[in-house]
């Protein structure tokens, strides 16, 4: 198929396909007009808040120059993801046949100009615009096309890439139209939401439809907190608004579940109470200043709850604290659970990293923890968040296996004292205490919770130890206590913490 065909088979199609869906809409007329109550058919308010913030909703076009990799002047384009053209450029460099379609070309093609188009609002008449990082990603040029078709180049104020999302500015040509943020806290499962964006490059489209959920975290980011909606999100709507029915901006329309690439109702968006407070210190920094607290933190199981008697299971749990950060003086430690941060109550270790990713550099906040079963309440100056964005690569080599040691058995692990050889053949810094397991059986529940050779035991129920003895001991003891689970504070050879339950039954 060529592109000149494209176009006008989808519309054959579409014209076959709305004979039969005449004769459905007849049908559903006629039972509406007698059956169904007004309410059915959604609000009315939709035409006025779409009439009232059409003007504040922008696209956003993009250039970027990228090396052709061979193919002549049929190399595929490498599009942004998303990109509303990425589906046309598929089938057209893919398919096309004709005057050297499909030939290798030259190894030398010179680089050569993408384009990707996406959805952004205007917050300030003074010609400030938010939008999602993944629109304007690498671009080397961004132009902001207003309702009217206006278009005018625009600058990058500021990105967060950890909640996708980006301020641009540009000079207004004339008077605008700016919208507000609106509270999202406020609204409610089935609330009526409008989105307007540009799907597909169509300019303006405005969709409707209800919240479907709130708070959803789909391990996308640290900061996970979408609003679920049902109205219709394409590509090309990322960075667009959604909207309450008071013309408010509740959330940035940025990612859809989709096996087809099309909306199957399942549409997330920033919430505007995060997007507000990003958008804020980008435009007064450039950047964002997350606060800092300093420790790794956890999921607190029931096992984990069981052994801390912790009821119900709750909060964020201390895993290790660096010795740099602002938890250290303050006096928390490995073993504490934070179930409250400057009033608010903490769920989940992603509740605490929200709520302190939120909280200004160098305010001094009280932190609530439990520790052996008592609350405790710290005192903590928060410091800033670094982002180095630094990977680092383990470098394995084969080297000769020494004398196998001398173990013991306890829970399904084969634990030996610390020695020399063991320290070299774990890669197991010489500040890390414990006992180190050097096997574990396959069907253990220490298997089940990823316990490997080369982790190191350094506490049983928040008592350090130094042998399998040790461990033995204190597992005999907890069974005697008629407890279900011991809690083994575990260390990986670069001394970084993390908790594990298991069951002694």
């Amino acid at each position: 198929m060529t592109a000149a065909t494209i176009a006008p088979t989808r519309l054959r199609n579409c014209a076959r396909l709305g004979v039969r869906l005449g004769l459905a809409a007849l049908a559903i007329g006629a039972f509406s007009a007698f059956g169904t109550p007004a309410y059915a058919r959604g609000p009315e308010g939709i035409a006025d808040v779409a009439e009232k913030v059409i003007d504040a909703v922008v696209n956003i076009s993009t250039s970027q120059t990228v090396e052709a990799k061979g193919g002549g002047s049929n190399t595929m384009p490498q599009l942004p993801p998303g990109s509303p053209f990425e589906e046309f450029f598929d089938d057209f460099f893919k398919n096309r046949r004709g005057p050297g379609g499909g030939s290798k070309g030259g190894e030398n093609s010179p680089p050569r100009k993408t384009n990707s188009l996406g959805s952004g609002f205007i917050i300030d008449t003074s010609g400030v615009v938010v939008t999602n990082n993944h629109v304007i990603a690498d671009a080397d040029e961004i132009n902001v096309i207003l309702n009217d078709g206006t278009k005018i180049k625009a600058e990058l104020v500021g990105v967060d890439k950890k909640t996708d999302l980006a301020v641009l500015k540009f000079n207004p040509p004339k008077p605008l139209v700016a919208v507000k943020f609106g509270d999202s806290d406020k609204l409610r499962l089935g609330d009526w939401v409008v989105a307007i964006g540009n799907p597909f490059s169509l300019g303006g489209t405005v969709t409707a439809g209800i919240v479907s959920a709130k708070n959803r975290d789909i391990s996308s980011g640290p900061y996970d907190s979408y609003i679920q909606t049902d109205a219709a999100i394409n590509r090309g709507n990322s960075g667009g608004p959604l909207f309450n029915l008071e013309g408010e901006v509740i959330g940035v329309n940025t990612l859809i579940i989709s096996p087809s690439g099309g909306s199957i109702g399942i549409g997330f968006a920033v919430p505007s109470k995060t997007v507000a407070g990003v958008v804020d210190q980008l435009r007064q920094f450039g950047e964002l200043r997350r606060g800092w607290l300093g420790v790794r933190i956890q999921g607190v199981t029931d096992e984990i709850a069981e052994s801390l008697n912790i009821k119900p299971p709750r909060g964020a749990l201390v895993a290790g604290v660096d010795d740099k950060g602002p938890a250290k003086p303050a006096g928390i430690e490995p073993g504490d659970v934070v179930v409250k941060f400057d009033g608010k109550d903490v769920k989940d270790p992603k509740d605490l990293s929200r709520v302190v990713a939120d909280t200004a550099v160098g305010k001094e906040v009280d932190v609530v923890i439990i520790r052996k079963g008592q609350e405790e309440t710290k005192k903590v100056t928060l410091g800033r968040l670094q982002d180095p964005d630094k990977v680092q690569a383990a470098v394995k080599t084969d080297e000769p296996a020494p004398e196998k040691p001398v173990t013991q058995r306890a829970l399904g692990l084969d634990l030996a004292a610390l020695s020399k050889d063991l320290r070299t053949r774990y890669k197991i810094k010489d500040s890390v205490k414990g006992v180190v397991v050097t096997n574990v059986d396959a069907n253990s529940d220490a298997a089940e919770k990823r316990l490997s050779a080369g982790d190191v035991i350094v506490e049983v129920a928040q008592e350090a130890v130094s042998s399998g003895a040790d461990i033995q001991k204190r597992v005999d003891q907890l069974k005697k206590d008629g407890k279900k689970s011991v809690l083994l504070l575990v260390s990986n050879g670069d001394g970084e913490l993390r908790f594990v339950a298991l069951s002694v039954q």
